[in-house]
């Protein structure tokens, strides 16, 4: 597939820009997302990609084949003509388990998480949630075959507060199900927080998005995810008019806030492995304490470099 890549790269001009670099494609084993700034640049290059699959022997499934456009644009067509075959230009697509929506936002990949999660908790109502097991087991079932149905790939969306109620609710529903209280026994959430010791949702996914941020940070400078995430949009460029779209990055930005930190502070601490993963594990969850502990850890670390790792085997209270 790599070789089939660059043959098409090769002889067409394609890609995006970031940074001053052109990115071309995105692979991950046969699926394949093919990258262009105009939409009248793609007819040519899945004609070419088509032509050298079919020298090794492969063909185009032009039924799965899809063309999106990031960006709302109501004049484009409903099809496109590759090789005689018609191509959907669609709004969404699925995407290694996450829908990519024309508008570039989360929204409609959360709603559609929230469905599956859902729909997965009420197929075991009956077998699991009213069974007579503890309460602890079915925390753990709750934890290892539900939750991750909606966190997987969470870490790369883009929430912004009424997707974070939306989340809260999601997980607080699930909660009452699990310990089998009814909506109408008007039991508080916290309560039922207290009882499951559950963290919240949206704690849980800003842990693991605060967690690939220090990744990526910690990544060499002319890493493409690094150099994408961080890229200046051209001197020549101007935002659309309205609310600006809420991006992974100004997420972020937010979550890092609750710590008292800056983006440029926060991708210094990232370096730090230690630190970074006790504040971005901690921190979601009890974020005034954390950055007490990241104070203190800080100055031990400046005095006594030795002594890190006995901080870190206290935990967090």
């Amino acid at each position: 597939m790599d070789w089939l890549l660059d043959r098409t790269v090769e002889s067409c001009s394609i890609g995006v820009v970031f940074d001053q670099s052109s990115f071309t494609d995105l692979d991950f084993a046969d699926d394949v997302s093919l990258l262009a700034e105009l939409l009248e640049l793609l007819v040519p290059i899945l004609e070419t990609f088509a032509s050298e699959a079919a020298s090794l022997g492969f063909e185009v499934n032009w039924q799965k084949t899809k063309v999106q456009a990031l960006g709302c644009r109501e004049d484009m067509s409903l099809t496109i003509k590759v090789q005689g075959q018609d191509v959907m230009i669609v709004e969404e697509f699925v995407y290694l388990g996450s829908l990519i929506h024309s508008s570039i936002g989360s929204t409609c990949d959360i709603s559609c998480r929230s469905a599956i999660t859902r729909a997965a908790m009420q197929s075991l109502e009956n077998q699991i949630w009213r069974s007579r097991l503890a309460i602890s087991m079915k925390l753990k079932l709750y934890n290892t075959c539900i939750l991750q149905i909606f966190l997987y790939g969470s870490d790369c969306c883009a929430i912004s507060k009424t997707d974070a109620h939306k989340i809260d609710a999601l997980d607080q529903w699930c909660l009452h199900m699990l310990v089998g209280i009814k909506w109408y026994q008007s039991v508080r959430n916290d309560d039922v927080r207290r009882l499951t010791k559950q963290p919240k949702l949206t704690a849980i996914i800003q842990s693991r998005r605060l967690t690939i941020f220090g990744h990526i940070m910690r990544m060499d400078d002319n890493a493409h995810a690094k150099r994408i995430l961080l890229a200046s949009p051209p001197a020549d460029w101007r935002r659309q008019l309205g609310r600006p779209r809420i991006t992974w990055l100004s997420t972020i930005q937010q979550d890092v806030k609750q710590h008292y930190l800056t983006l440029p502070e926060a991708a210094d601490l990232a370096q730090n492995r230690p630190l970074w993963r006790m504040m971005s594990t901690y921190g979601a969850m009890q974020s005034r304490v954390a950055c007490q502990k990241r104070r203190v850890a800080q100055k031990i670390l400046e005095i006594f470099p030795s002594k890190m790792a006995l901080f870190f085997i206290a935990g967090p209270p």
